[in-house]
C-alpha cells in the first residue's frame, strides 16, 4: 500500500466511524421549542470527545486492514480469488 492509499483509507474509514460513533451519549433537549415544538440538537453533544473516539477506532481499524493488505491473505491476483487469466 502507497502513503496515499493508506491516507485515503484513513480518511474513508474516520468518515465512516464518525457517523457510527455520533449516536453514542446523546440526548435531545428536555424541554421541545415554543413555536415549532421540535426538540432539536443535542443538549451537549461532546463533539470533541467523539471526534477522539473516532480517531481511535479508526487507527485500529486502519492498522487492521494494513495488516490484512501487506500480508497478502486475501489477493486478488493469486490464489481463490482471483480472477481467471485470459
Amino acid at each position: 500500500m502507497n502513503p496515499f492509499t493508506g491516507v485515503v483509507l484513513y480518511i474513508l474509514i474516520w468518515w465512516t466511524a464518525l457517523f457510527a460513533v455520533l449516536p453514542f451519549g446523546t440526548r435531545p433537549m428536555a424541554d421541545a421549542d415554543d413555536a415549532t415544538g421540535w426538540r432539536g440538537a443535542p443538549e451537549a453533544p461532546r463533539m470533541g470527545r467523539k471526534v477522539v473516539i473516532t480517531t481511535i477506532v479508526t487507527t485500529l481499524v486502519w492498522i487492521a486492514c494494513y495488516v490484512v493488505i501487506t500480508s497478502g491473505w486475501i489477493s486478488f491476483r493469486t490464489g481463490w480469488l482471483a480472477l481467471p487469466a485470459d
